[in-house]
């Protein structure tokens, strides 16, 4: 509309009509609209910029759909849903049934859904889940749906609403600027955030636990006891002594994320302070932790893990899981765009960041290191750092 009544205005000035129908002297000399000159830009910048204006809406109805349970109601039918049978099993009002059609339109076009035939019959149609939504079923081994759901809480959405605030303000972090403390300070205060962010970090332990002790589990080879740092509620920790028999860990935390927790022979829980103290043992595990903190916590951090293993000729290493940010030498642009969006996360939340392979170098060197090795985990990374 707005590109209609700038050439409508435009040809109203035009008096020779062999000029006033010809479309590209009216564009050539019409004055340029934020720097774009044909409609084909103009009408191709107008969609690109909806469509980030609108990005939500793919967070948000995922959200939905893990708040109405479709996707293990779906599951739990062991076979593609019709329409009328998933409205059914949906525990909605159901007098707004009609608009479950549109919330599965968006999730098959990102991909959570697919449509399939169920039937000869040409309109007999099913919705049928993809990989992706098999990692969000709530009993699945692996489940991102406590992960999904902490990150979309208002709590941890709201700090983006402060952003441009927070750009002009003296906190620390985005997270600050919204609820006045930090995002450790609430979880400690408040029992639900405590219980939302654990249950999000245990369900990616798991999921990085799994992935390790299948096709990794030769990082642990060798290793009588290990000191799993900021693990939790064990999720981590359980995993990795179960599979390897010869193997006992330690899970260091704040007091409040263990309380009640009791362990056993092969796994014990000790309330400490990471920036203080970290129990000896033949490796340190840090799954996400050093990704919360600035630079100089990470060295100070990195220094206590240096202080508590033996050299490297008697097998002492540092394990982490971290991000490590690639310049779209190995990752495709939505791979790329994703450990961006991790690090604006960081920035907002936590005053913290995501490092590529140069600046986590430095700091392992900073911290007296003196070697580490990468190896690739999808958006991550298994890095094992050496004394």
């Amino acid at each position: 509309m707005l590109l209609y009544n700038i050439v409508n205005e435009r040809l109203k000035s035009i008096t020779n009509p062999q000029i006033k129908n010809n479309k590209d002297f009216i564009f050539q000399k019409m004055p340029l609209l934020n720097g774009l000159q044909s409609s084909d830009e103009l009408l191709e910048a107008q969609a690109h910029v909806w469509n980030h204006i609108f990005n939500f809406v793919n967070s948000m109805s995922l959200k939905c759909a893990l708040q109405l349970n479709i996707l293990d109601i779906i599951h739990k039918h062991n076979k593609p849903m019709t329409l009328s049978e998933l409205i059914n099993a949906l525990p909605i009002n159901k007098a707004k049934s009609e608009h479950i059609y549109r919330l599965m339109r968006i999730l098959i076009h990102s991909k959570f859904f697919v449509k399939v035939n169920i039937s000869d019959k040409d309109d007999e149609e099913g919705y049928w889940l993809t990989p992706s939504s098999r990692l969000l079923l709530r009993n699945g081994p692996s489940s991102m749906a406590p992960f999904a759901l902490a990150t979309l809480d208002p709590v941890l959405v709201d700090p983006w609403h402060h952003l441009g605030a927070w750009f002009q303000d003296d906190s620390p972090m985005a997270f600050v600027t919204a609820h006045g403390r930090t995002l450790w300070e609430k979880a400690f205060e408040e029992p639900r955030v405590n219980q939302f962010f654990n249950d999000a970090m245990t369900s990616d332990a798991q999921f990085v636990a799994n992935l390790l002790i299948k096709d990794y589990k030769q990082v642990f080879d060798g290793l009588k006891s290990m000191v799993d740092v900021g693990g939790g509620t064990g999720g981590m920790a359980k995993f990795v002594v179960d599979a390897c028999p010869g193997l006992k860990c330690v899970v260091l935390e704040l007091e409040h994320v263990i309380d009640g927790l009791k362990g056993d022979e092969k796994l014990s829980f000790v309330v400490g302070d990471m920036f203080v103290s970290i129990p000896r043992a033949d490796a340190v595990f840090l799954k996400w932790i050093l990704h919360d903190w600035n630079d100089e916590d990470c060295v100070k951090i990195l220094k206590k893990c240096k202080e508590a293993i033996p050299s490297k000729d008697n097998g002492g290493k540092v394990i982490m899981v971290e991000m490590i940010l690639d310049d779209k030498k190995k990752l495709d642009h939505e791979k790329v765009e994703t450990q961006l969006f991790f690090d604006m996360e960081m920035m907002t939340i936590l005053a913290a960041k995501e490092r590529t392979e140069k600046e986590w170098a430095k700091l392992f060197f900073d911290a007296g290191f003196t070697s580490y090795k990468i190896t690739l985990l999808g958006l991550r990374a298994l890095i094992e750092i050496f004394p």
